[in-house]
């Protein structure tokens, strides 16, 4: 691997928020205020899109497809896509204070990758809005990386594309996208990072692609928790991602 100047994570799942349950949360009252009950998998699966695209792509998803014309007597329109979004975002502002917790481990690593001069940059599937809730609450517990872009930023061209990487490696000025790392807990945090030409790294506890709150994950038997990590190794490689790590200090192994 190449000098590494910068790296850019995620944020909820990957850095705060175990388990990133505070959209699922969101999404699935959201849906219910329409008379639909989508699962957390179907909520998860999209997981890390602009939040607009996740609610469409749920929307094209067949079982949820088919509920909301048996509920609703018509076939979902993009302004119903637009009136869950609604719903959403509403329901996400009230809940994300209570979810911007630094997940085990953040703060010591943050605390050595900056020791050695590296930049820490982000981006996130959430709005503007939502991360004037999310930053403040994180930097009152210790996490506060040098800058952070929305989709809002970058003409709401939010992942895959590769848009809001190159946003912060053009403020942290960073040499190349070989100099760059990009670590998230979804299969659009991957895709985002190979679009942007970087090293891209999937995180396996307390990611969405896991989907476990810590207490969850901790009940689990050793047998258990290789094979639930087994399966989110499997979905980060399928996805294209350069490595995969256990928890966020398997960038330190990294960046040696």
């Amino acid at each position: 691997m190449n000098k590494i100047d910068t790296i850019i994570f995620d944020w909820a799942g990957t850095t705060v928020d175990y388990g990133s349950f505070a959209p699922v949360q969101a999404f699935i009252e959201a849906f219910e205020s329409f008379g639909v009950t989508p699962t957390a998998e179907e909520v998860r699966k999209p997981m890390g899109m602009l939040k607009h695209d996740h609610i469409r792509t749920m929307m094209q998803m067949p079982r949820i497809s088919q509920m909301w014309q048996e509920v609703q007597g018509k076939a979902w329109t993009e302004a119903d896509v637009d009136a869950v979004y609604h719903a959403s975002e509403t329901g996400i502002m009230k809940i994300l204070k209570n979810f911007a917790e630094p997940k085990p481990y953040v703060l010591d690593t943050m605390k050595k990758i900056k020791a050695q001069g590296i930049k820490v940059g982000s981006t996130t599937g959430y709005t503007d809005d939502m991360m004037e809730i999310v930053v403040p609450a994180a930097k009152a517990a210790g996490y506060n990386p040098d800058c952070w872009f929305s989709p809002n930023a970058v003409g709401n061209m939010g992942r895959p594309y590769p848009y809001m990487i190159f946003k912060n490696m053009e403020v942290l000025k960073a040499k190349s996208v070989e100099s760059v790392i990009k670590v998230g807990d979804t299969l659009s945090d991957i895709r985002e990072g190979k679009n942007a030409g970087v090293t891209t790294v999937g995180i396996i506890e307390g990611s969405s692609v896991m989907g476990l709150s810590q207490s969850e994950y901790e009940a689990l038997g050793e047998q258990e928790k290789k094979a639930a990590d087994e399966k989110v190794r499997e979905a980060y490689q399928e996805a294209g991602a350069d490595y995969v790590i256990q928890d966020i200090r398997g960038v330190l192994e990294l960046i040696k």
